[in-house]
């Protein structure tokens, strides 16, 4: 059985991509990558050995062109899924599983133009342009916020670190691996009381905004931990009673598998506002809570126990192999 794994441009598209492949190659099927020359798709696996063998194409997004650069862009990715249909013939390509984003418009088409099944994982609450335009000539369609509710492709060790938390002792602020600007100036506003409370304060601050938070923090003479990266952030996560975070699929689900309760700040540029639809999924569910919605001082106050005990009841593990079983049974 021979599978190609397309699609990625950002971490997350990406992360998911990673997850099927490894899961795929622990049984034995070494898939093929398909992706773009641009974003972060080179970065992440273009020496990876998970994958039999790698290629990107020129492909880029149409959302936000017009007029012509709009017919120009089209017109490559049907050029590019040609490219990737012989691609297809060249590996004996029987299915196609796609994570969504540009990277994998020239593959995802190219399975529709030869005839194999193709499948799809959306990762977040509110629809990609592509994925909602190829769903209803997928096979299947993987989504953790609409029914049948398929589990995320979360790492193992964010379950296995799994703790109900009830007191508010430590409050970790997370804007991704580039940091946000918004989560850190929030930081700067609640940190001091924090602080004078005896609360521990973790701080992803990303690279671009370090110096900025290493001089708030040492000038208020706060005892925080603040770091621009750190490739071990499940302990820091684990150590954690609450997060200030980005509302990003995968750290919000790695934030539900570990139970740990947020107060999320959506990306406000994010495509289609998804990060807020992904926020407002939990918020929903009582399991967690929407910036500017909310006191922070009360929730330290009240705890969190039944916000961290309905993550627990949300967020169940094995996403990645409950999503190859199915895949390869409908095989």
């Amino acid at each position: 059985m021979k599978i190609a794994v397309t699609g990625g441009g950002t971490g997350g598209h990406l992360a998911i991509a990673k997850a099927i492949a490894q899961e795929l190659a622990r049984r034995g099927y070494r898939p093929i990558y398909i992706g773009s020359q641009s974003g972060q798709d080179r970065d992440w696996f273009e020496n990876d050995e998970t994958f039999e063998t790698a290629y990107f194409l020129p492909s880029s997004g149409v959302v936000n062109k017009r007029g012509l650069a709009k017919v120009a862009t089209l017109t490559a990715i049907l050029r590019q899924a040609l490219q990737a249909k012989k691609l297809f013939t060249k590996h004996a390509i029987e299915a196609v599983f796609s994570v969504g984003g540009y990277s994998a418009a020239p593959a995802s088409i190219a399975a529709l133009l030869a005839n194999k099944p193709l499948f799809i994982h959306e990762q977040n609450a509110h629809m990609g342009a592509l994925n909602k335009m190829l769903a209803p000539f997928s096979k299947r369609l993987f989504t953790s916020f609409a029914p049948p509710y398929d589990p995320y492709p979360v790492r193992e060790v964010f379950f296995a670190k799994r703790r109900i938390r009830n007191r508010v002792q430590c409050v970790i602020f997370l804007g991704g691996s580039q940091g946000a600007v918004q989560i850190n100036d929030i930081a700067m506003e609640i940190a001091p009381k924090l602080a004078a409370r005896g609360i521990r304060i973790i701080h992803q601050t990303g690279n671009r905004d370090y110096e900025r938070m290493r001089k708030f923090y040492e000038e208020r003479k706060i005892p925080a931990e603040y770091f621009a990266f750190d490739a071990n952030l499940v302990e820091k996560i684990a150590a954690a009673d609450l997060a200030i975070s980005r509302a990003g699929a995968s750290t919000l689900w790695e934030l539900a598998a570990n139970a740990l309760p947020a107060v999320f700040v959506p990306y406000p540029h994010a495509a289609g506002n998804h990060q807020y639809y992904n926020a407002k999924f939990l918020v929903d569910k009582d399991a967690g809570w929407l910036f500017g919605e909310v006191d922070i001082e009360k929730i330290i106050q009240t705890g969190v126990a039944p916000q961290s005990e309905n993550l627990a009841r949300l967020a169940t593990g094995g996403g990645a192999c409950a999503i190859v079983d199915e895949m390869l049974s409908m095989l």
